[in-house]
């Protein structure tokens, strides 16, 4: 009796090893996608994902401060490249988990119009765009604006949003006619889900390579080296794909 309590004491033990938790840093456009991994992640793995949503930016000098992450989902390939180079990143464990896609739109299903000429023919007073400096799809959307010769024009209507998730509430909310937006935001079913959009070539600006990296802090928790290899397996590139994200 006492060595089949040890047994069981001891297959408890491993359990609680096996299963950990991962705190990751997901960028503001990722938050659809994640919410749908995560428990799918949960039920396959085990292991449960902690996660915290904004901007790459932030969450890069939160990082060089000491936060507690172990994962940073980023929404560019440059903030992991520079934890790398700061030693706050795992060497190696850089990978493209998603390529995002910008596109103009409103809830207005009349506004915008298939091919952007709203931003020439204007008839609005106030466009929402992500901090270029910051966000890269405020960055996307400037080269798209400049690349389309209307920046100059539509720059005294901007509304600045501090990360796309706040971009995107001033448009939803009204604040802003129209903006330049994750397409994960607005997609359902493989397509704009309401009001009236504009998918931006990928040709106007530079590609949204998303990058994740494994943190310092996180290079011995197993659930981090799961959700890394989790997030390549065909099941949540499947999910990826579905909110809009071109595949690596």
């Amino acid at each position: 009796m006492k060595r089949f309590s040890a047994l069981l004491l001891a297959i408890a033990a491993i359990s609680v090893v096996q299963a950990a938790e991962v705190s990751v840093a997901v960028a503001a456009n990722f938050t659809g996608p994640i919410q749908v991994i995560a428990p799918l992640f949960e039920r396959d793995t085990g292991h449960r994902i902690v996660p915290a949503y904004g901007g790459t930016g932030k969450f890069y000098a939160q990082i060089a401060h000491g936060a507690p992450f172990e994962v940073l989902l980023a929404a560019d390939d440059e903030t992991p490249a520079r934890l790398l180079g700061e030693g706050l990143g795992v060497a190696g464990s850089v990978f493209t988990y998603a390529v995002g896609r910008v596109v103009l739109w409103s809830p207005d299903p009349r506004l915008v119009d298939g091919k952007g000429e709203v931003l020439k023919r204007g008839g609005f007073r106030h466009i929402a765009v992500a901090n270029p400096k910051t966000a890269p799809y405020g960055a996307a959307a400037v080269q798209t604006m400049r690349g389309l010769g209307v920046f100059d024009t539509l720059r005294p209507l901007f509304v600045q949003g501090e990360n796309i998730a706040q971009t995107h509430q001033f448009v939803s909310s009204g604040n802003a006619e129209l903006g330049f937006v994750a397409y994960s935001q607005v997609i359902r079913n493989g397509r704009i889900g309401s009001g009236s959009g504009w998918l931006v070539p990928a040709s106007l600006h530079d590609p949204i390579r998303q990058d994740a990296v494994l943190l310092v802090r996180g290079r011995n928790n197993p659930a981090a080296r799961a959700l890394f290899d989790y997030l390549k397996g065909d099941k949540a590139q499947g999910v990826i794909k579905s909110f809009g994200y071109e595949l690596p």
